[in-house]
């Protein structure tokens, strides 16, 4: 399996993250979520489930933040740009870090909250997996609970180092 996501100047395009159009951020996260190309699925595929994270927050906050996890997507070449805004049953996306209990709550806590490095550039990674079935989730699932339900589902997966820019 393959993951393609267009990275103009090797940066995700700026209207994902941290400076895309005040209309597209809540607050203060960037909500559009990127389109990405999935190629090489294996063909027993029946769905995916992706997670975001950035390893490089560790310094800043203490943990890897989770920008977006999501599972049940039918199998695709192309999960389309704003997806996590637009997708409907049975996708199903799980919560973000900005819903910790150890930080002041948000009203973005599922789905996308894009990149928004506060002091330099980080590396963001995208994980792809191509799943036999359906994953036994609900909205609001947390990252740990799909790693779980993933077991023995997995078919492939790839990754890919997303940078963008603080």
């Amino acid at each position: 399996m393959d993951i393609k996501v267009d990275l103009p100047n090797n940066l995700l395009p700026d209207k994902y993250g941290k400076y895309a159009a005040p209309e597209e951020i809540k607050n203060g996260k960037p909500i559009i979520s990127f389109p990405i190309q999935l190629s090489n699925l294996p063909a027993e595929t029946k769905t995916i489930a992706l997670t975001f994270t950035d390893p490089d927050s560790i310094p800043v906050c203490g943990f890897e933040w989770i920008h977006w996890t999501a599972a049940n997507i039918p199998s695709s070449q192309v999960i389309p740009e704003n997806f996590s805004q637009l997708a409907k049953n049975p996708v199903v996306q799980g919560k973000n870090s900005s819903a910790s209990p150890l930080l002041d709550g948000s009203d973005v806590p599922t789905g996308y909250n894009g990149p928004n490095p506060p002091d330099q550039t980080h590396d963001y990674i995208l994980k792809v997996f191509a799943l036999d079935d359906n994953l036994d989730l609900e909205n609001g699932f947390w990252m740990n609970e799909l790693l779980h339900k993933m077991t023995g589902h997995v078919l492939s997966s790839a990754q890919i180092t997303i940078p963008s820019r603080a």
